[in-house]
């Protein structure tokens, strides 16, 4: 079995317990292709962080539409980060941001590996 915090040094560890489970029933040529295509794809909680740090500077709602969530980040751009209260949310949560746009790209990905 490969280890995947070889693999994937930058996961957290919560992001790499989820990935376990995903991987679980993978071959490691599976599991190889899953974290090149993952990996490629996912999202560093400290990118999510500084992009949401830009929303004090200017431009609210970038670490939105970032994550694939473009109504949030409009409503961000509109309304200045909804008067700068949902910037602050998102900086006190930018992990779980990230993590939970990660599973549901490992999600995908582990689909897309099983069924190719």
């Amino acid at each position: 079995m490969l280890n995947l915090l070889q693999l994937l040094p930058n996961a957290e560890n919560e992001e790499l317990i989820y990935i376990q489970g995903l991987t679980k029933d993978m071959n490691d040529e599976k599991i190889r292709q899953f974290v090149l295509i993952y990996n490629s794809r996912r999202k560093d909680p400290q990118t999510i962080l500084l992009l949401t740090l830009v929303g004090f500077l200017g431009v609210a709602g970038i670490q939105r539409f970032i994550i694939d969530q473009i109504g949030m980040g409009l409503l961000y751009v509109f309304t200045g980060g909804l008067c700068l209260i949902g910037t602050i949310i998102d900086i006190v949560n930018y992990k779980s941001l990230a993590f939970e746009f990660n599973q549901k790209v490992a999600r995908q990905v582990a689909g897309m590996v099983a069924a190719g």
